[in-house]
């Protein structure tokens, strides 16, 4: 299904990605010869400190422990036999196997001037050739960056634009496959050559040599006699078109991925849609770090709402066809690892994310309302770092499962959000749409008062009247003298055992409130006396369960943002 999910993007992704047996390739370092075979100069095509130009090439070759040469284009150890350390006997392998691939093309192009300058290279003494290069002003720069992903050289004739990896009338594509039958492949049920080895495709903390699909060689899976890839057999072409999609899908400056810690999320559609546009473009707002970008954050979370609102009701059309898919992936070891994986009508995912929003909806005062409802925002604001990247590791496979599948957000999530709280004495926005959202979808079909997005005052929840109330008591405090000591001393006892500490805070709060005006003082006893009528007549619970507690710090939150509110409405009149 993944594969196959894949392949069918490729193909639908059109002139973005590559055509069958060429990628697009990093390539940092140009050596520039003339029609001699003499080198020249290096050119340097890096980006910035990360990346570099790309280049269309012919698809890099799969590496297992022997050494394999890609097409006219490599890395130093292959291009032009060094490196800073290692055994260079081993690296002198390298080399011979690159010169020898330059030698097979020299063959099948004689007539070529391109090649025969390459060629022309290589019949030099090699010592000879890192000697000159040693000279060259860029030498040192690129000593240092031998392991960067973009440390890739290739070759550029003197006087020419093009480099000679790019050449396509020097790959020939089909002279392998030539007369072949094959096998039966799985994805597209058609009969091909069959691959033996799979594309390596490396993700954030993988191995360059990490795959998605791999047999290991008398591993103890291979079954019927067969080997490596004829386990299950993938034709070269399907096997292309799924992994250039994956790093596509992958690429740096991609919009349709997302990541938290070690884990890479991909998303997209299955057409090419409006609809399907939209909903990926909207996806990556919404789980990327919009908050980093120049323009205005709560306008595009507001555009990504509408969008999948149209989707949902059909102001946007989408077809009964459209699907969406989500592949969660994680370094492991040699391979690549599949966390999550999520096929869904496209209507029906637009409405999940609707739901998401609705549920994580709460009143916001903020002069800066940055955005709440992404990921990194969620997970950031339950870890002692405040960073996402900090979470425990399945906490955010969880979290995307309760968003795309409309699922009862995880027990740890909530878990780890209450004690944040206790730890800071902080109720935020974000902990308390967490808060909100995680009762109100696990209460769903039970007979419990759902949360509001505002204050709720017909709510008579025993933990949501005394987070009310010590919101009022907190205020009070501040008001009269500036400091939150109550907070900051008895938040965390109020909230799980009420009846232990809520009369030592009243007794306070007396003392308090005698140092406001004679307006201020009506305000807060009418205000105290309206939620403790509310309580139970036999006084404060003496223990709060969890998710009492939980609805303690939403009513302390909305209380604190009502009496806010009527704050700036009284400045205003």
């Amino acid at each position: 299904m993944i594969l196959k999910a894949l392949y069918d993007y490729y193909h639908r992704s059109g002139d973005d990605v590559a055509p069958f047996g060429l990628e697009y390739k990093e390539i940092g370092f140009i050596i520039v010869i003339d029609r001699c075979g003499k080198f020249l100069r290096f050119e340097d095509r890096r980006i910035d400190k990360k990346s570099a130009q790309q280049f269309l090439v012919k698809k890099s070759v799969s590496r297992s422990s022997a050494p394999v040469a890609n097409y006219l284009y490599d890395n130093c150890k292959y291009v032009f036999g060094y490196s800073d350390k290692g055994d260079m006997e081993k690296i002198r392998k390298y080399f011979e196997v690159f010169k020898a691939k330059v030698k097979d093309i020299y063959d099948a192009f004689p007539d070529n001037e391109d090649i025969k300058a390459v060629y022309a290279f290589y019949q030099q003494d090699p010592s000879f050739i890192i000697g000159a290069m040693q000279k060259d002003s860029l030498w040192d720069d690129i000593a240092k960056n031998l392991k960067k992903k973009y440390s890739t050289f290739s070759f550029l004739i003197e006087g020419d634009t093009k480099i000679v990896a790019s050449k396509t009338e020097l790959i020939n594509l089909f002279e392998e496959n030539h007369g072949v039958v094959g096998n039966l492949c799985l994805i597209t049920g058609r009969y091909s050559k069959v691959v033996e080895i799979t594309t390596a495709t490396k993700i954030l903390g993988s191995q360059e040599t990490a795959k998605l699909v791999a047999f290991q060689v008398n591993s103890g899976y291979d079954s019927y006699g067969k080997s490596k890839g004829y386990n299950a057999p993938i034709s070269e072409e399907a096997e292309f078109a799924y992994t250039t999609a994956l790093n596509h899908l992958l690429r740096s400056d991609s919009h349709n991925k997302f990541m938290v810690g070690s884990r890479t999320y991909l998303f997209w559609a299955s057409f090419n849609s409006e609809a399907s546009k939209e909903s990926e473009n909207s996806l990556f707002s919404l789980l990327g770090r919009i908050e980093e970008e120049n323009d205005d954050p709560n306008r595009r979370i507001k555009l990504v709402y509408d969008t999948f609102q149209s989707i949902y009701n059909g102001k946007l059309s989408a077809n009964d066809d459209d699907k969406f898919f989500i592949l969660g992936l994680a370094p492991n070891s040699a391979r690549i690892a599949v966390v999550y994986w999520n096929e869904m009508p496209l209507r029906e995912f637009a409405g999940l994310i609707s739901k998401h929003f609705t549920d994580m909806e709460m009143v916001d005062t903020r002069k800066d309302k940055k955005p709440y409802l992404g990921l990194h925002s969620i997970l950031g604001n339950v870890t002692l770092g405040g960073k996402s990247s900090d979470a425990t590791p399945n906490l955010p496979d969880a979290v995307v499962r309760s968003i795309f599948q409309g699922l009862p957000y995880p027990a740890s999530l909530f878990q780890a959000c209450i004690r944040r709280i206790r730890t800071e004495q902080s109720v935020n926005i974000v902990r308390a749409a967490i808060i909100k959202a995680y009762l109100n979808r696990l209460n769903e079909n039970n007979n419990h008062k759902k949360l509001d997005v505002m204050l709720d005052k017909e709510n008579q929840n025993q933990g949501y009247l005394c987070g009310r109330l010590f919101a009022v008591l907190d205020k009070i405090q501040e008001d009269a003298n500036g400091i939150h000591s109550i907070r900051e001393r008895y938040m965390n006892a109020a909230s799980a055992t009420p009846s232990m500490v809520f009369a030592t805070v009243l007794n306070l709060s007396t003392h308090h409130i005698e140092k406001l005006n004679p307006g201020g003082q009506v305000f807060y006893e009418k205000l105290k006396q309206e939620i403790i009528s509310k309580l139970d007549a036999k006084g404060f619970p003496p223990h709060l369960n969890l998710q009492d507690q939980g609805r303690f710090f939403v009513g302390y939150y909305h209380q604190r943002q009502d009496l806010f509110m009527n704050k700036e409405n009284k400045e205003m009149e």
